[in-house]
């Protein structure tokens, strides 16, 4: 039975929208009452996805659309790229969708991000709904309107804002969800604690057990908090442009490791993990935070499964590696890297730091790669 245990909304005037949170939304056809009405529907899915959800939402959209249809794309960060997005326009183009037709993305951020970017793009805009199925998507990828692809020099640096009509998270689709995945989306919703609420924090040192072992109670309130936080500075700065880049705590080390690494071999929550605690030591070396603020961040990071330190990227010049990657994040201005540091316990700035300072801190923050299936 469906149920909507809580709904946030995200304030973007006419673009506004609400998140969904709660059990059996998915198959459900009074979810989706509010979407905009087309002939068709198209469902994106990938290869994992697919067969353990895709029939469930084709029943849920039939009672909407007279037509829905489904694109299956390879599974994995590995595929978040040119060739794997004309797959969508491919399919949008043969079966005649018109700019009416509504994009439903059912799966995790990698097949999130592709849809949002298809539906920017196609037509010069079509309406997309976001169907998060892990909780990585679910409390961060699905949220805010960013949608984009990979390029082999940087992560998400081709892409567009571009709003959903809704996000629905039914925190159902978590139970199928791999461990390693489930950290791996513990990562984003630590981050919202040291950026913006340390009460959060505490309570999720209180519950990093129960979140693993998937209490529903537990899971919907990270979700709800996580969304609450991310819904409030998307509103605050929609593209960007200032406060909303907070959001990116660990990412600029961790992006760097996913590049480093190859698209798929460490998961961005994984990346986003270690790379949290390389921001962490970071901020303390320029006497931000103290060095228990940085104990404390690393010890829950670790009991949620995560790696705590990055891999080496190259045995010559590892930090040097690390640098050449960051130099062309999305926040690098004119070369100048910017790093989201902890600028005192719930607080957020973001600015840029010394070679040197970086060096030391990869250099003390890494080892041999040590994630994987």
């Amino acid at each position: 039975m469906a149920e909507v245990l809580h709904r946030v909304g995200i304030d973007l005037g006419e673009r506004s929208y609400s998140i969904d949170i709660g059990q059996g939304l998915l198959p459900a056809a009074a979810t989706f009452a509010a979407c905009p009405k087309a002939a068709q529907a198209v469902i994106v899915t990938n290869t994992t996805v697919a067969p353990l959800y895709a029939r469930q939402l084709q029943a849920a959209l039939a009672a909407r659309y007279a037509q829905v249809r489904t694109v299956v794309l390879p599974d994995g960060e590995a595929y978040k790229d040119w060739q794997t997005l004309n797959l969508i326009f491919d399919a949008l183009l043969q079966h005649g969708c018109d700019r009416k037709t509504v994009l439903f993305a059912l799966g995790g951020g990698v097949v999130g991000d592709m849809t949002g970017f298809a539906a920017a793009s196609y037509m010069r805009g079509v309406p997309f709904v976001q169907i998060p199925t892990t909780l990585l998507s679910q409390v961060d990828s699905s949220v805010g309107g960013k949608t984009a692809i990979n390029h082999p020099l940087g992560k998400n640096m081709i892409g567009a804002f571009y709003q959903p009509q809704l996000v629905v998270c039914d925190l159902d689709t978590l139970a199928t969800l791999p461990e390693r995945e489930l950290s791996a989306g513990l990562a984003e919703v630590i981050k919202y604690g040291p950026i913006a609420d340390m009460d959060f924090l505490a309570w999720l040192e209180h519950n990093i057990d129960a979140l693993r072992q998937q209490d529903k109670a537990a899971l919907a309130h990270a979700v709800k908090r996580s969304v609450e936080i991310k819904a409030w500075v998307v509103g605050q700065d929609e593209k960007e442009s200032g406060l909303r880049a907070i959001l990116n705590f660990g990412h600029t080390f961790g992006h760097a490791i996913e590049a480093g690494m190859g698209y798929g071999n460490w998961l961005h929550g994984e990346g986003v993990g270690a790379g949290m605690v390389m921001a962490a030591h970071l901020s303390q070396r320029l006497g931000l935070v103290d060095a228990a603020f940085v104990e404390r961040l690393t010890h829950l990071i670790e009991r949620a499964g995560l790696p705590t330190r990055g891999p080496i990227l190259d045995t010559q010049d590892n930090a040097g590696a690390y640098l050449e990657h960051m130099r062309v994040d999305k926040k690098a201005e004119a070369g100048d890297i910017r790093f989201v540091l902890i600028d005192g316990p719930g607080k957020a700035v973001v600015r840029s730091a010394p070679d040197a300072l970086v060096r030391e801190v990869i250099n003390a923050c890494c080892a041999p790669a040590s994630v994987g299936a």
